[in-house]
């Protein structure tokens, strides 16, 4: 360890603390903006402690140690490899919050550790990645959650039981949406990195690329080698809160189309439009547009459920319930106590709470594949320029 991290680590401000029995300790491995977030979600329970951090990109880790050391009491152990995180048997769960390519192997690497995970979306990269995680779950005794967080947000919890309840009639149609921006600004276009990165480490699973490629690992979400593109990052969300709210299961089949896309260097389309047919007797459209004028964050993302008796609109912060021959002013207009970003607390809260009471928590492997493979399937189509099908029982594709 460096003096500068060693001082970081032993810094500390004033904050709750708890028994040492009671206590959790996490690990973090991947501690960028959304994993450092995250990690100071999970230091709001007095009884977690972080006991150490991962990270290859020596400016991320040791921010990361800086702020999880604000926290009285608080010195986490530092490590740049996830494996020798994993073998610290002080470590009683992860949170897993690095690029999608590294999802999959580092699940599995920390289940076989014996470690409770909290992985953040996309699950997995393809759809062979999520059948080998299925496996995995049914075959061991630990809590996997996956930071899908409309599962645990009650705005999502309370609509799923009026359509449930047939509020709305029957469903047959589920329009979504998602608009920003990332083409006019030019997106992420500074390659200067602020420190030194372990390129190889990062790299992991997928083909590697010779000489470190900073344009690469600041827009890996682009670049179909390490992601899904912007319609997994943001479908596998908008894809599960549409199966809580309708309480599907896999679907029968994905049909996509896309523009190219229009901004240098990335090779995946910033507008999708993605459609899957679900055996429950529905179809789900979901269309992201990120060539778009930008809206707020409260108004960025919609669903919109077309029963037979009603409709019902959901996005971040608020729920209407739009009565036939009525749809000027809603029936029912539902908003969420302390709004969209309090769900990554109340999942992060169900997680710890499963991480003591051995319970399932909301949002398990299985709950978090549905989502991410619509998408999969999505781009699948694209690539073949045909209905895409899923055969639940063999869980592979079948073009």
């Amino acid at each position: 360890m460096n003096r500068r991290l060693f001082l970081l680590a032993g810094s500390s401000a004033l904050a709750m603390t708890a028994a040492p029995s009671d206590q959790i300790q996490l690990g973090v491995i991947g501690s960028g903006s959304r994993g450092t977030f995250v990690m100071g979600v999970f230091q709001k329970d007095p009884a977690l402690k972080v006991g150490a951090i991962c990270d290859v990109y020596e400016p991320n880790l040791e921010n990361a140690v800086s702020v999880a050391s604000k926290v009285n009491g608080t010195k986490p152990k530092i490590y740049r490899n996830y494996k020798e995180l994993l073998a610290d048997k002080e470590i009683h769960a992860v949170l897993i919050a690095t690029p999608e390519h590294w999802h999959a192997q580092m699940v599995l690497d920390a289940l076989a550790a014996g470690k409770d995970v909290y992985v953040e979306k996309p699950l997995c990269r393809t759809p062979e990645e999520g059948a080998k995680l299925l496996e995995a779950e049914r075959n061991t005794k630990q809590i996997i959650q996956v930071g899908m967080q409309r599962r645990s947000y009650d705005l999502y919890l309370d609509a799923a039981k009026l359509v449930a309840a047939k509020r709305l009639g029957n469903v047959r149609l589920v329009r979504s949406w998602w608009l920003n921006n990332h083409v006019g600004d030019g997106g992420n276009t500074n390659t200067k990195l602020a420190g030194p990165l372990d390129w190889e480490q990062w790299q992991g699973p997928v083909a590697k690329r010779i000489p470190l490629n900073p344009f690469i690992f600041k827009n890996w979400r682009n670049i179909a080698d390490y992601a899904g593109g912007i319609v997994t990052d943001q479908g596998a969300h908008v894809f599960d809160g549409i199966h809580l709210l309708m309480n599907a299961t896999y679907p029968v089949a994905v049909t996509a189309a896309a523009g190219k896309p229009h901004r240098k260097g990335f090779d995946t389309p910033e507008t999708v439009v993605c459609t899957a047919e679900y055996p429950e007797d529905f179809i789900a459209s979901f269309t992201i547009n990120y060539a778009a004028m930008r809206y707020q964050n409260r108004n960025d993302q919609l669903n919109q459920l077309d029963g037979d008796k009603a409709r019902m609109d959901i996005g971040r912060e608020e729920c209407r319930i739009y009565d036939q021959g009525a749809e000027e002013t809603p029936a029912l207009a539902n908003k969420s106590a302390k709004g969209f970003g309090w769900a990554t607390d109340l999942h992060v809260q169900n997680f710890l709470e499963c991480v003591r009471t051995r319970k399932t928590p909301t949002a398990p492997m299985r709950i978090a594949f549905q989502a991410v493979l619509v998408t999969q399937m999505g781009n699948l189509s694209l690539k073949h320029g045909r209905r895409i099908l899923w055969n639940p029982k063999t869980r592979k594709i079948e073009m």
